[in-house]
Order: structure tokens, then sequence, then C-alpha cells
């Protein structure tokens, strides 16, 4: 009676070995379409971009294929180039401007949201459209819109007149950033807004009567238990925030090009003229590199404010 037992645990043994071998080859098949384009995309890309940033390379390598190795020559070159410091700057100023207006505003508008009025819904939905423009088309709008000569801006405000002279939105050097800023701004505040008025609909209802009841004003009531409740959520507003805001491009070109005098030049600017408008392909990949490392830093933050958010 006691020989059948290990002959029925081998089977059973034995099915459980085949039902982990077919889940286990179900997830290979579903994860092997995602790690394909990943490595398509990004991790060829990636490994192409490091090994440019240590080579000579020139529109001369398309033709002759050769690209001499010249280790960190590049990152050297434009670290100590006379336009870096201006653009790290710009980009440090471009970066903070549009965080803190885009949160700032978002934030507001996000309270304003969360109560209850006539055609509430709508005007959230046309709140994002600056979002879905594409960002050449928003870019070349507002270009017109701050035209020196023939732009909406100027005119309205020659017509209040609050202005005499048509000031040079994109063509002043000291106004040509605070633009670019207030542009990246408009495009930002829908995806803040989105983000925290999420956060906020989370927090429950009950929580903000028991505060009414204790007699805590809005702006206290906001302190003390709104903020603290959405610190999760701001964090990674702000984290994913800063990531984007970072690699931004398209405005910048579309408004002023990194212009005037370099006036509205940021890393990743610099990076994109380096390597498409005069051809030099590794000081190109070597400062989009070191781009590339302070947003990972910024994602590595986020990845772990995410973790420990869930975990709370």
């Amino acid at each position: 009676m006691a020989e059948p037992t290990p002959v029925v645990a081998v089977r059973g043994g034995g099915q459980g070995n085949s039902a982990r071998r077919r889940a286990r080859a179900a997830q290979v098949l579903f994860l092997a379409p995602a790690v394909v384009y990943i490595v398509l995309f990004f991790g060829y890309p990636a490994v192409k971009n490091m090994t440019m940033s240590v080579q000579d390379y020139t529109t001369r390598a398309f033709i002759t294929g050769e690209a001499p190795w010249i280790g960190l020559d590049n990152y050297a070159d434009v670290v100590s180039s006379s336009i870096f410091s201006k653009a790290v700057l710009n980009t440090v100023l471009f970066t903070a401007g549009s965080i803190v207006g885009q949160f700032v505003i978002g934030m507001l508008l996000a309270l304003f949201f969360r109560r209850r009025f006539p055609l509430n819904a709508v005007m959230r939905s046309l709140l994002l459209l600056p979002w879905l423009v594409p960002l050449i088309v928003s870019g070349t709008v507002w270009r017109w819109i701050l035209d020196q000569d023939g732009g909406v801006l100027n005119q309205t405000l020659r017509g209040l007149g609050l202005v005499e002279a048509n000031p040079g939105w994109l063509t002043s050097p000291s106004l040509a950033l605070v633009a670019v800023v207030v542009v990246n701004i408009w495009i930002g505040i829908p995806f803040n807004t989105t983000i925290l008025y999420g956060g906020l609909q989370e927090i429950p209802k009950e929580v903000h009567e028991a505060a009414a009841l204790d007699g805590a004003g809005r702006w206290r009531e906001f302190w003390a238990i709104t903020w603290p409740l959405l610190r999760p959520v701001v964090t990674v507003a702000l984290v994913l925030g800063v990531v984007y805001t970072l690699k931004v491009i398209d405005i910048i070109l579309a408004l002023t090009d990194g212009g005037p005098a370099n006036a509205s030049q940021t890393i990743a600017t610099q990076s994109y003229q380096l390597s498409f408008q005069q051809f030099q392909f590794g000081q190109g990949a070597a400062l989009s590199n070191l781009l590339i490392v302070v947003s990972l830093v910024f994602a590595g933050i986020y990845l772990w404010l995410n973790r420990r958010a869930v975990d709370e």
C-alpha cells in the first residue's frame, strides 16, 4: 500500500514543473516584445551615443567609415567651451523657473477645480489643450504672439498704453529667456494640474469636514491636512517635471534657437546645435551624455520616492 505514494508524488512534481515551465514561457513571450523594443530604440542609441562621445565623429566618418578614438577629449572640449557655463546657468534658470511656475499655477488650478461649479468638467478638458498640441505648433503660435513688430502681445500692450516701444521678447538678451520660461510654464500647467487634482481627489472628504468642524480656516486646513497628505504626489510631480524640463528643446528652438547671443541657450539646445548644425557629433554626444547623467539622477530620485510613497 505504501508503494503508490512515491509514484503519485513524482507525477505531481512533474506536472508542477511542467506548469511552471509553461508559466515561465508565457512570461518570456509577453516580455519579449518590450525587451526587443527597449534594446532597439533605447539600448542601441544609448550605446552608440556613448561610443560617439569618445570618438572624433564628424561628417568625415560617414564617408570614410573611420572615427578615431580620442578618449575624453570631447568632454573636455565641451566643458571648457565659453558657451558651456552660460548654457548650464540658463538650464538651471529655465528649469527652476518653469518648475516653480508650473507647480504653483497647477496647484492653484487643482484646488480651484476641486470645487463643484457649472462647466467644471468642460473647463478641465479645455485646460488640457496646451498639453495636447504638438510642441512645434505651440512654439510657432507663441512666436507669432511675441513678435516684436506684429505680435498680438505688443499690439495689445501698446493699445492699452502700457508700453511706448515694442519690447523685443524674443530678440532682447534680457527678455528672451524669460519669454521661453513663460511659454514652457504655459505648456506644463496641464500636467501639474492633472497630477495634483488626482492627488486631491484621493484625500477623504471626511478629513476636510472634520477640520471645518474644528474651526480650521482654509489656509490652516491646507497646510495642516491637504499638503501633508498630498506630499507624495507633489514629490513625484516635481521630480518628473525636472526630468522633462531638462531635455526641453522644441520650444526653445522654435522661439529663439538659443539666441540672441546665447541668451536662451541650454545644454539640450547646445547639444543639438553641435550635432546637427556644426556636425560635431562627438561633442554633441558628449554633452547629451552629461545631460543624461543629470536626468538619471532625478529619475533615480523619482523611483525611490515612488517606492517610498507606495510603502507608506
